[in-house]
């Protein structure tokens, strides 16, 4: 029989790394697809591996055993998040060339540079709504967001990329 999350938490708590370790593995993919998502994919797994350290070290301060998946996702995602305010621009935006686009509706869409495109907020509510496939009120408990909140996210990121789709016309 498998062991629940909410057991293997209880038992992380304990302090059985074994038993963390197993969490990690249940959730390891999920986790750097979300990490790919806001950071790219030179990171994500990085970002992932920290948060996963930072998790360990506070597991015991973890109130709900059984929404251990949620907890993780957020530490996650604030991982990610962090690393991209630490990113800074290197070039001015007058040296780069405005993008040209014109939309070819057989041609597959490269998500990770749609997503690029967002604010990390944004990439992070198109991420669990599109790719993980949460509601509103699964994603306002992940990101600790009112779910108004997670839909004026998810309605400014379609705007942008709509103006990304129609060349950056208003």
């Amino acid at each position: 029989m498998d062991t629940s999350d909410g057991e293997l938490a209880e038992r992380a708590q304990a302090g059985e790394t074994a038993a963390f370790a197993a969490l990690v593995e249940r959730h390891w993919a999920r986790l750097v697809r979300v990490a790919r998502s806001i950071v790219g994919d030179a990171e994500a797994e990085d970002a992932v591996q920290e948060a996963l350290i930072s998790g360990w070290k506070k597991v015991e301060r973890l109130r709900d055993t059984r929404a251990v998946g949620t907890w993780l996702s957020r530490i996650t995602i604030r991982r990610c998040l962090a690393v991209t305010r630490r990113r800074r621009p290197q070039v001015t935006l007058t040296e780069v060339a405005e993008p040209h686009f014109e939309p070819n509706p057989g041609a597959a869409i490269d998500v990770q540079r749609v997503l690029t495109a967002l604010a990390p907020r944004q990439r992070v509510v198109m991420h669990l709504t599109v790719v993980e496939g949460l509601s509103d009120t699964e994603i306002s408990a992940v990101l600790r967001m009112r779910p108004s909140t997670v839909r004026a996210h998810r309605r400014r990121a379609r705007e942008r990329l709509a103006r990304l789709d129609t060349g950056g016309m208003p």
